[in-house]
């Protein structure tokens, strides 16, 4: 007899798919060393500042973005973390912080697809949202508790306002909602499109591990 079993949520395949590209992303020797108080807030202020160069990317035609049948649901000014890494930026390095900012070659090449995505296939910006965004929610809170001890940022935010959404009054139910429509997006896809973007899912982590890598060089540990 034909199974009627109903299709794997696409949430629940994004997630599966990329968690081998996730999980090599997240033990980068770079964030493991900064994460471990091995670098210096230097080292955290680069992070940031190359994050900046991201989401100014994500979120500069944004608004283009929302009257898409697709990506539109997704487009929410609550999670737009811009001007939060300027607050930030601006904390760390002081006023003139973009002085000396300069996107690192593995940066650069994150920022271009993503605008060429923007563009050309916002299906596949829909992938870099979902790695970027719902990581933020989930394991950047830990970033942000180990950034507020290590460097001694105070609780207002000061130094990890990148981490902080003000505007997101529960982040569980928010996460919870994020994929429910990720499982709308995925039915309103042929199986080769949700399949394109599966591999955009897994292309955002490995741009995003090429940014820690490079960030791995310029911060080396004395041996």
């Amino acid at each position: 007899m034909p199974s009627h079993e109903p299709p794997t949520p696409f949430s629940s395949v994004l997630r599966t798919a990329s968690s081998a590209e996730h999980e090599a992303a997240e033990q980068s020797s770079f964030m493991a060393h900064l994460l471990g108080g091995r670098l210096g807030r230097d080292a955290y202020a680069e992070l940031s500042g190359q994050l900046w160069f991201v989401y100014r990317a994500l979120e500069g035609r944004a608004a283009e973005l929302a009257g898409h049948p697709v990506v539109g649901p997704f487009v929410d000014p609550a999670l737009f973390r811009t001007a939060a890494l300027e607050r930030d930026l601006e904390h760390l390095r002081g006023p003139g912080w973009r002085a000396g900012l300069s996107p690192l070659p593995a940066t650069a090449a994150y920022t271009a697809r993503i605008e060429e995505l923007t563009a050309d296939w916002p299906n596949g910006y829909l992938a870099h949202h979902y790695t970027r965004y719902l990581g933020d929610l989930s394991g950047g809170q830990i970033i942000r508790g180990i950034a507020e001890k290590t460097w001694g940022f105070d609780r207002k935010g000061a130094g990890v306002h990148f981490y902080v959404f003000e505007e997101i009054g529960n982040p569980a139910a928010f996460k919870r909602a994020y994929r429910a429509k990720l499982d709308t997006a995925g039915l309103a896809m042929d199986e080769i499109e949700r399949r394109r973007v599966v591999d955009e899912c897994r292309r955002a982590f490995t741009l995003n591990g090429a940014v820690f890598a490079d960030l791995d060089s310029r911060y080396p540990l004395s041996a």
